[in-house]
């Protein structure tokens, strides 16, 4: 029974699809059938049933037919498919189905397909996806056919599960096309190219960088994108919307490569109110025409003292604009006057009065005059180099030879080796009854601000001390005397000093009046 059954189905296959008796490619198309013939076998492996009238497949339509490659079914009238019709056909390749009657498409027809490369469902009278995706098993698919004129939905996980997918067919006149809210992270060369409209708002993209020569308009609405898109590959571009990304500045390069670009929605972004940013908003010609939602809508995020505020209000100061170039402009600045400081204290000796000066100051607190157990000379003497001379050789004979003899504190003698100089000056002229400045146009005209005796005067010349003697080796006019040493000057005007006479019968006189002013 079982076997005339099967010579039955056999004789049935024959007449339908002649070409279908020894060879295991089976072409059944524009023989006018309104079902798939029965008596298909496992030796089949191509079946062709294209251009027929065939309305239904049922499940026991393609059972037997378990080593099926390819099946085409494209250009018949195809509106129903029963749930596991293809559930036998683990090994298929190709599924055509195109320019068909379907009206929905089923996650179950395609469970099964699990070496499925390519599949054809073009054409037909679907208006959606579903509400998921019907290809989430079919891992192998490289190759996808979509569309017709009524299909205009595409939701979210549509396509899950489709991995090794690079090319996509069109139609040749597509112009419109909206992939917004279908949180696809990017978007490939899947595009059609011919396209003049592409919305894609609301998704997960971070780039945009598909060549669409004939786009004129540009929806990015709700996305991820820190740039504006790159002018070249979109040239034609009307009207851009980038509102609600992460657009956070654009240039004056990036917007002038819009060259036929009327209307840019950039607003709600966090802008960098920077100072290159400011300024080629502030002067680009015409951008308010351009520049969609201007100004309430463009609002600054940083820096932290503008934020909040109108982009076109904001206007940031020289130093705010330029911080790196003025912090290198005061750091120069600085390096110049500290090397001029630095020039001036070398050749006017400033580091050395600033010394001497500090010392000065300490010696100020200690006591004007030293204990009498602490005295050990009777004068220090203050002299020019240049009149070492007339000292050491004449006036401290004198007066060290004198009877009785007077002690007398001598730079070039009794300074401690090793000691500061001005540490020297100060300890000498308190362990000294009186200080004796022998005063003469060497003294005042020549380098005496560079030596360290000069700053003894500090201490000692205050109108009421009289420790200090004055000793005019030769006349000199109390105006030649530096005017940053007053005291002296006024001292020399105040005080009654000592005048070496040239002669000889005076001098006598001369160290008689020196001796009883060091005595007193």
């Amino acid at each position: 029974m079982v076997l005339a059954a099967n010579l039955s189905e056999q004789q049935e296959l024959k007449q339908a699809c002649p070409s279908c008796d020894a060879a295991q490619l089976c072409n059944c198309s524009s023989m006018g059938l309104d079902f798939i013939p029965p008596g298909l076998t496992a030796k089949i492996t191509v079946l062709n049933l294209a251009h027929n009238r065939i309305k239904h497949i049922r499940s026991q339509d393609l059972q037997q037919a378990v080593n099926l490659r390819a099946l085409l079914l494209h250009s018949n009238e195809i509106s129903s498919i029963d749930e596991d019709s293809f559930q036998s056909l683990a090994k298929l390749e190709l599924l055509d189905l195109s320019n068909n009657n379907l009206t929905h498409l089923s996650p179950v027809w395609f469970g099964h397909l699990f070496s499925l490369q390519h599949l054809h469902l073009q054409g037909n009278l679907y208006r959606d996806l579903g509400e998921s995706s019907p290809f989430s098993s079919l891992r192998n698919l490289s190759s996808l056919q979509l569309g017709n004129p009524q299909f205009s939905v595409i939701r979210r996980g549509n396509f899950e599960g489709i991995e090794l997918l690079n090319a996509c067919a069109w139609p040749k006149n597509l112009k419109y096309l909206n992939l917004s809210s279908t949180q696809i992270p990017k978007v490939t060369t899947c595009i059609p190219p011919t396209l003049e409209v592409l919305d894609v708002s609301a998704n997960n993209l971070k780039e945009f960088g598909l060549q669409l020569p004939f786009l004129k308009e540009l929806y990015l609405t709700k996305n991820h994108l820190k740039t504006l898109p790159g002018a070249a590959p979109i040239p034609n571009l009307v009207v851009m919307s980038v509102r609600r990304n992460k657009l956070n500045r654009f240039s004056k390069e990036e917007f002038e490569s819009f060259k036929r670009l009327e209307l840019l929605d950039a607003s709600d972004n966090n802008f960098i109110c920077s100072c290159e940013f400011l300024s080629f908003i502030h002067h680009q010609a015409g951008i308010s025409q351009v520049l969609v939602g201007w100004p309430d809508k463009y609002v600054c995020d940083s820096p932290l003292a503008v934020r909040g505020a109108q982009v076109g209000a904001v206007h940031l100061s020289l130093m705010e604009c330029h911080r790196s170039l003025m912090v290198s402009l005061i750091c120069i600045l600085v390096f110049l006057v500290i090397l001029i400081l630095v020039a001036v204290g070398y050749k006017y000796h400033v580091v050395w009065y600033l010394r001497m000066t500090w010392a000065w100051l300490q010696a100020k607190r200690k006591p004007k005059r030293a204990p009498p157990k602490d005295i050990c000379y009777d004068a220090f003497v203050s002299y020019s180099e240049n009149d070492s001379n007339w000292v050491e050789n004449i006036m401290v004979r004198e007066l060290e030879q004198a009877c009785p003899p007077f002690r007398l504190c001598l730079h070039k003698r009794d300074f401690v080796p090793g000691k500061w100089i001005v540490d020297n000056i100060i300890d000498s002229i308190e362990k000294s009854h009186k200080t004796l400045f022998v005063l003469s146009e060497h003294f005042v005209q020549s380098e005496w601000c560079k030596y360290e005796l000069d700053f003894s005067h500090f201490r000692l010349f205050d109108e009421n001390n009289d420790a200090a003697i004055l000793v005019l080796l030769e006349p000199i006019q109390s105006q030649t005397i530096p005017k940053r040493f007053c005291k002296l000057r006024k001292i020399m005007n105040t005080k009654t000093y000592l005048e070496w006479p040239l002669e000889e019968e005076q001098q006598q006189m001369f160290w008689e009046n020196l001796k009883r002013a060091l005595k007193s």
